[in-house]
């Protein structure tokens, strides 16, 4: 069984066949998914989607493209939901300077605000980077945010700063780029990262791996990311599914 750990399902691309969708993600033996809001309105879509399906958990969380449009009542609204049995974590949070679509300073305290916010409510954290390796880890380091924990998703970053993450107690993520031919480094990091701290996930309905690439992704193809990775590591894929799911749900709290 593969846990998909981060998927945004919930998104308009689904409209018109969500439910069938669903269906066959289970019936490729997808046994949980991770739905990861980014704003208020996606973080509250998650939570209905959580209630509607019991094998689906959520995330909810302000995005950093989002952070500017957050303020206190943001994160209040924020608190409150991650009250709801099935909210897992908190996130999807952090830094994202490839589009700068909010100031990096506002980034940068909407990302240290939710570390707080769930380092308070005992909650993982669920970590977006995208060309800020050196201040995420900055702020997370400066946040104590090992307190939380919590996982570094569609990881981007290199070897070392995996070991910074794992000493901190943090999961890595891999996505569906670790099944392009040109991931070669991604590849390296997918075959050295400790089998029990490794998580894998889709983020559909992006990132859509081989050999779908080009096409809505979907939770079901979170096997293609699992076998791809089973394949570079020279184990069996049952055994990665396992060790994954497993991880999985330590991490989030899932029996």
């Amino acid at each position: 069984m593969f846990f998909d750990s981060h998927a945004h399902l919930d998104d308009r691309k689904y409209g018109q066949d969500r439910h069938e969708m669903l269906m066959r993600a289970r019936e490729q033996g997808v046994s949980n998914i991770i739905n990861v809001g980014y704003d208020i309105p996606s973080s509250q879509r998650s939570v209905a989607l959580a209630e509607k399906y019991d094998f689906i958990y959520a995330a909810v969380g302000i995005h950093p493209h989002d952070a500017a449009d957050c303020g206190e009542d943001g994160l209040d609204k924020i608190r409150k939901m991650a009250s709801h049995p099935k909210i897992v974590a908190v996130g999807e949070m952090g830094l994202d300077y490839y589009r700068n679509l909010s100031p990096q300073d506002t980034q940068q305290q909407v990302f240290r605000q939710q570390i707080r916010l769930a380092v308070d409510l005992g909650k993982p954290i669920i970590v977006h980077d995208r060309e800020a390796h050196g201040d995420v880890m900055k702020i997370l380091k400066e946040e104590k945010a090992d307190q939380a924990r919590g996982v570094l998703h569609c990881f981007s970053g290199s070897m070392e700063m995996a070991r910074e993450c794992l000493k901190m107690g943090f999961y890595i993520s891999i996505a569906g780029p670790v099944t392009f031919n040109n991931a070669r480094k991604l590849q390296e990091i997918a075959v050295e990262i400790p089998i029990d701290k490794l998580l894998i996930e889709t983020d559909a309905p992006y990132l859509t791996p081989e050999p779908h690439r080009g096409t809505r992704n979907e939770s079901s193809y979170v096997v293609y990311v699992g076998r791809c990775i089973a394949k570079l590591r020279n184990i069996p894929v049952e055994e990665l599914a396992a060790a994954t799911t497993a991880n999985a749900k330590i991490l989030f709290g899932i029996t």
